[in-house]
Parts: structure tokens; C-alpha cells; sequence
């Protein structure tokens, strides 16, 4: 079963939606505008509960099967925000707000489901109920996070949960995914030397920072390349360097800014410990002190596996079985729907979009030729998650 008709007919009006949305791009939780329009729509569409305010600015829109003997609740998410991005692109459609963009195709998230949601509603040809998740603040704000504190699963019987994100450079309309761990964990670390400052051309009475930094950067490279599992994924990678502000001083602190990802808990860990102990035995070897501070983001992405293969199964019923790549490599980017799979299970899944400019790139626009196919995929989805019959 192909793209569905009646989504094939909804295109242009999703697409509208999307193209609203992009001119008007909003940050993290201050997506006022985005979830006061979703809630609209959803409302107009007649879902039987639309609810505003979770996780802050969230949005969640029930729909309710011709039948609901089975118990079944299967909720479908979607991001709302964009990024803090000059947009370079000439679409009639861009920003109009400066230096703000969606480079990373959240408007076409929203539209997508939203279009599903439509057709749900009209439709109900499902023995259940479907939730439909509109979340805030996915770029960095935690808020998938925000949204399960505040009560998502609980509140609304959510059983199973799916998510979706656009993926340039997969072929348009194809679909990747994989069991297990999908997208990484993402931490970061600051590392703080001491050491003592002075003039740069007396070096021998100083103990120079820029210098100890150097080391410290060089050696974090081991963690990856001598500590981690080789058949492991991670990145260590150092972002931010601060000393100084002349060209004549030896200054007194530096200050390392970094990101780490994994895939596993055990190489999180490890990189964890192994981050720490490196900057403070190597600062001590130059007579310095350097102290660590880590922070834990995002968790790993993990699909559960028979999630998994049922939404493989769905998306080869609308990309055909050549059209679905079931053990795509995972990506070292992360995804705060990470926390709404720590809750209930469920699976993550990319959509292709041609080729193009890639996520998070000033000139990058969701290609909406490529709507049909995730709006027939959520509604595949839920009518064979829950069948009718």
C-alpha cells in the first residue's frame, strides 16, 4: 500500500501549514505561536481532547478510534521548535524573524503530524486511541524530558510511542532505522586550569595554562583511540578554549568547553572517569591543577526491537520493502525522544528527503515532497497498530 489518496489530496494544505510555520520560526519552550496554530487546527479537526501547556508549551490532541475495545493507546510525536539561525536561503516562505530559522525541519515534523491527526480524525479506522504529541524545546531545551515530568504517559494511557525526523541525503520518500541504539547520548565537560600567570617572555617563572590546555586536548584523544572498545562508538571532541587576552601574558587559567557521545552506558562512563582523570594527572605533570565539571544531556536513542520491526514493517507498506533500510549505522547526534523511549517502548525512525543542504545548515529546507510519506506512514501506523477489524 502506497502513499494514501486521501493524504495525497491533504498535500497541498499540509504543505501551507508548513510553509506558515517556517516563516515564523520560534526557540525551544517560547513556541506560543507554533502550539497556539496546532492547538487550532487540532480542535478544528474535531479530536475528542486537545490539551495545551504540557511541558510547558506542549501540545497533545487525543483521537479516539470508531472502536476503543482494545485498549490500545499509541502516541506519535512530533518537534516544534527551530534553531538560532540567520536563514540563506530565497524561498518566498523564509523567516521573517532575523536570526531565526527551522534548519532542521521541525515545521515539517509539525505539518506532518498534524496532517495525519486530520486524517485520523476523519477516518477512525482504528480499534483505540492515538495521541498525537506536539513537543517543545528538542534543540537543547529538554523538552521530551519536560513533557514526561509533567505527566505524557500517565496522563494520557500512552502504551507504545513513535517518533520521527527528516533525513537529507537518504532518497526522497525511503525510511532508515535500526533495533537498539539509534542516535547517541550526549554529554559535555569544562575542564578549569590553574596555574600561574606572568609575563610571556619569563615563561620559566609561570606555569602556563595555554600550554597544559594543549596537552590536555591532545591527551582526551586517547580515550576514543586506547581506553573505548574499538568495535565502540564515541566522540570526545574539544569545542571552546578561553585564556588570555594579551599577546604578552602567560595567563593564569584556561578554560576547555567539550562534548562527549556514546552509545552505551559502559563507554559513557568510561569517558566520563577517563576525562576527568586525564586533565587532572596531565595538568599535574606541568605543576597545574585542573578540575572537571561533567553534565549529562540527552540519553541514548534506543528502539526497543519489536517496535522497531513493526514500524520497519509499516513504512515498507508505504516505501515498499526496497524502500526501508533496516539496520541503518547509528548516528552520533542526539534526540530527546530518547526520554519518552526511557518510559514506554517504541522506536525512532528517518524519513529521506532528497538531496540537498544538510540539518542545521543556514540554507536547508524541509523538502515537502516528502510529507506524504511520513503523513501516510503515522496513519499506517496507527490503523495497523490498532486494527479496525
Amino acid at each position: 500500500m502506497p502513499v494514501i489518496n486521501r493524504v495525497a489530496a491533504l498535500s497541498d494544505e499540509i504543505t501551507a501549514w508548513r510553509r506558515d510555520f517556517h516563516r515564523h520560526p520560534e526557540l525551544l519552550f517560547a513556541v506560543e505561536r507554533t502550539a497556539g496554530v496546532v492547538a487550532e487546527r487540532l480542535r478544528e479537526f474535531g479530536c475528542d481532547e486537545v490539551v495545551t501547556g504540557l511541558g510547558r508549551t506542549g501540545v497533545v490532541g487525543v483521537i479516539r478510534g470508531r472502536r476503543t475495545g482494545s485498549g490500545r493507546v499509541v502516541g506519535l510525536r512530533a518537534d516544534m521548535d527551530a534553531l538560532p539561525i540567520e536563514e540563506a536561503t530565497d524561498v518566498p516562505y523564509k523567516s521573517t524573524v532575523p536570526g531565526k530559522m527551522h534548519a532542521c525541519g521541525h515545521d515539517g515534523h509539525t505539518a506532518m503530524l498534524l496532517g495525519a491527526a486530520k486524517y485520523l480524525a476523519e477516518t477512525r479506522n482504528f480499534d483505540g486511541t492515538a495521541v498525537v504529541i506536539f513537543q517543545p524545546a528538542e534543540e537543547g531545551g529538554g523538552g521530551g524530558a519536560a513533557m514526561v515530568k509533567d505527566g505524557l504517559m500517565e496522563r494520557f494511557g500512552v502504551q507504545e510511542v513513535y517518533g520521527l525526523h527528516n533525513k537529507p541525503g537518504l532518497p526522497l520518500g525511503h525510511f532508515a532505522i535500526r533495533p537498539g541504539p539509534i542516535m547517541a547520548a550526549v554529554d559535555r565537560f569544562t575542564i578549569t586550569i590553574e596555574g600561574r600567570g606572568g609575563h610571556a617572555a619569563q615563561p620559566q617563572e609561570c606555569i602556563d595554562t595555554v600550554l597544559v590546555a594543549a596537552h590536555i586536548i591532545t591527551a582526551l584523544q586517547s580515550i576514543v583511540s586506547r581506553n573505548a572498545d574499538p568495535v565502540a562508538s564515541a566522540v570526545v571532541s574539544v569545542t571552546t578554549m578561553r585564556a588570555g587576552e594579551a599577546f604578552n601574558v602567560l595567563p593564569q587559567t584556561a578554560i576547555l568547553n567539550g562534548t562527549v557521545r556514546s552509545l552505551t552506558e559502559a563507554v559513557r562512563v568510561l569517558c566520563e572517569e577517563r576525562i576527568g582523570a586525564i586533565a587532572a594527572g596531565v595538568a599535574a605533570a606541568f605543576g597545574a591543577v585542573a578540575g572537571t565539571t561533567y553534565s549529562r544531556g540527552y540519553p541514548v536513542t534506543d528502539n526497543h526491537p519489536a517496535q522497531a520491526g513493526f514500524m520497519a514493517d509499516v513504512a515498507a507498506e508505504v516505501a515498499g520493502e526496497e524502500g526501508v533500510d533496516r539496520a541503518v549505522a547509528p548516528m552520533m547526534g542526539a534526540e530527546d525522544f530518547s526520554y519518552m523511549l526511557e518510559e514506554r517502548p517504541g522506536a525512532y525512525i528517518f524519513l529521506g528527503t532528497g538531496p540537498g543542504p544538510g540539518l542545521h545548515h543556514p540554507a536547508y529546507d524541509f523538502n515537502d515532497q516528502a510529507t506524504p510519506y511520513g503523513v501516510s506512514l503515522w496513519a499506517r501506523l496507527i490503523e495497523r497498530a490498532m486494527p479496525a477489524q
